[in-house]
């Protein structure tokens, strides 16, 4: 089997395990406390949930496959398939909810499922460099830590849809940023031998990588806590994907390459599975919002 097949595959069994967690992680968030309270607290009583850790355990195994499906594709291949997270969420999602799939949740997942089979086969996304340069990296820090440091703010400023909706662009931006970590963590992954352990705590990714993963988390229970998981969930699941495929290119210098005459499909499926994605995400927050 060819790298980029097997790591289609380890791709769309991370997006499962992924699905699976985030469903837990939303009803745990929703359901802490009807009182107000800050990120910092709502992440320290998340911390002693049991139903927590369930789907922290099995998001971490979605991480663990999509680790291994970057280190043998690119980031843009891996996550436009991550991005099938929600056609495994729906049926999940209307399992908990006692109730059956729509016709437009079939109808937008078909769109989905479509528009990512096209990107992947007339987009053939190609894999760039493993690492970028330290100069590259404070390139991307001075762009993008500004960018989210404003949202932050913001979040703090206002409340409801608008909070939920600037701090879910603060974790999908921060997911999207681990991908590419977890590209160059991976690349030096080497636990056979000393050496290797030693080449890899020696490899400065390796502790940004765990930063980000830790403020990714807390933001994305701080996002789902702030107010309507219709505001924070399809912002969350659209920012991810983007923010990763931009920095693929930019700072790995993955390329795709849908030839002269597929530039035209390819724009219309990425703009179609933005959409679908939105249409789907807004669709299971709506159904979970009750649940509180």
């Amino acid at each position: 089997m060819a790298k980029a097949d097997l790591a289609a595959l380890l791709a769309l069994a991370a997006a499962f395990f992924m699905a699976v967690g985030d469903v837990i992680h939303q009803r745990s968030a929703r359901g802490v406390t009807d009182e107000p309270i800050g990120h910092l607290e709502l992440f320290g009583r998340l911390l002693r949930d049991g139903r927590w850790w369930v789907g922290s355990g099995t998001a971490a195994a979605g991480f663990v496959l999509q680790a291994a499906a970057l280190g043998l594709g690119s980031v843009l291949l891996v996550q436009a398939l991550l991005v099938t997270s929600l056609l495994f969420a729906l049926p999940i999602s209307a399992r908990l909810s006692h109730r059956r799939v729509t016709r437009w949740e079939l109808l937008w997942a078909a769109v989905l499922a479509g528009a990512v089979a096209v990107i992947v086969t007339v987009g053939n996304p190609t894999e760039g460099a493993s690492r970028a340069s330290l100069e590259t990296w404070l390139g991307v820090a001075t762009v993008l830590g500004p960018l989210l440091a404003l949202c932050v703010v913001g979040a703090t400023v206002w409340s409801g849809p608008i909070s939920a909706v600037l701090m879910a662009v603060v974790s999908g931006a921060l997911w999207g940023l681990f991908a590419v970590l977890t590209k160059a963590v991976v690349h030096r992954l080497d636990v056979t031998s000393l050496a290797g352990v030693t080449e890899l705590l020696r490899t400065p990714e390796l502790y940004a990588w765990a930063v980000v993963a830790l403020l990714g988390t807390s933001t994305q229970q701080a996002a789902f806590r702030a107010g309507a998981l219709t505001a924070s969930l399809p912002t969350m699941t659209v920012a991810e994907p983007v923010v990763a495929s931009v920095l693929s290119v930019v700072v790995l210098g993955e390329t795709l390459r849908p030839g002269a005459a597929g530039w035209a499909t390819l724009v219309v499926a990425v703009a179609a599975m933005v959409t679908a994605t939105a249409a789907l995400a807004r669709g299971e927050a709506t159904v979970k919002e009750p649940s509180g």
